[in-house]
């Protein structure tokens, strides 16, 4: 796992989870989710993307100046997967992965998958909860899509009996896969009825609805997402 030693806080130790923006950056809505719909209490800390600042701010938590990181006491931990495997150890009452192993493996796999595939698509359609316009998909694009409801279909069958999501409760491997599924949404990208069915299940979780609300009122705007489908927008936020 990975760790960073910052300075002594006087205040007691307590999850801290530093954000950004939560009408784009779905790397930050990951460990939120994560926690926020298991009832894992933690404090929250928002940086701005998009900043002449944000990255100077961002170091304070993480070396790589990018968000989410997470704060425990002196520790710190960056990158989402790592911070959620961290909080599932620090509170495995809350059963952020199936217990039975066979499960856990595959419901890893399809996280790690998530945190470093479908390239195409998280490129081509970035997270915009404000937005409600089709995009015409790149063939690269569709291809993700396709093995995305691939695996949204398989696993949300075999689960059937057990709730709404891949393994039933809702866990690790759905907070991995929220940010996709809200791309599927604000580009109205058509799929099939089971992975609408998912999606809905997702959209329609109290913790969800609080991020969502949050983040499409907030004030602040990020062009280069904004006008993604115009050919001259340019900009690189921190991390989305």
């Amino acid at each position: 796992m990975t760790a960073f030693p910052v300075k002594q806080n006087r205040y007691p130790p307590k999850l801290t989870l530093v954000i950004g923006n939560k009408n784009y950056s779905s790397w930050s809505l990951r460990p939120w989710l994560a926690m926020a719909a298991n009832n894992i209490p933690f404090a929250e800390v928002l940086i701005q993307l998009d900043q002449s600042n944000t990255r100077q701010l961002a170091l304070q938590y993480s070396p790589t100046g990018k968000v989410p990181a997470l704060k425990f006491g002196t520790l710190m931990i960056w990158e989402s997967l790592a911070i959620i495997e961290y909080v599932a150890d620090r509170h495995p009452e809350a059963g952020l992965w199936p217990a039975d192993p066979d499960r856990r493996g595959l419901a890893r796999a399809l996280a790690s998958e998530m945190h470093c595939g479908f390239q195409a698509l998280r490129s081509h359609c970035p997270m915009n909860l404000r937005r409600k316009a089709t995009r015409r998909l790149s063939p690269e694009a569709e291809q993700d899509v396709m093995r995305l409801t691939n695996y949204w279909r398989r696993f949300r069958a075999e689960a059937a009996s057990e709730g709404d999501f891949l393994f039933g409760k809702f866990g690790a491997v759905d907070a991995m896969f929220a940010p996709v599924a809200t791309r599927i949404r604000s580009y109205e990208i058509p799929v099939d009825q089971a992975s609408n069915d998912y999606i809905d299940a997702i959209y329609a979780l109290p913790a969800f609805k609080k991020w969502f609300d949050a983040g499409t009122a907030e004030p602040w705007r990020i062009p280069a997402v904004d006008n993604i489908d115009k050919p001259q927008a340019t900009g690189t936020p921190a991390r989305r």
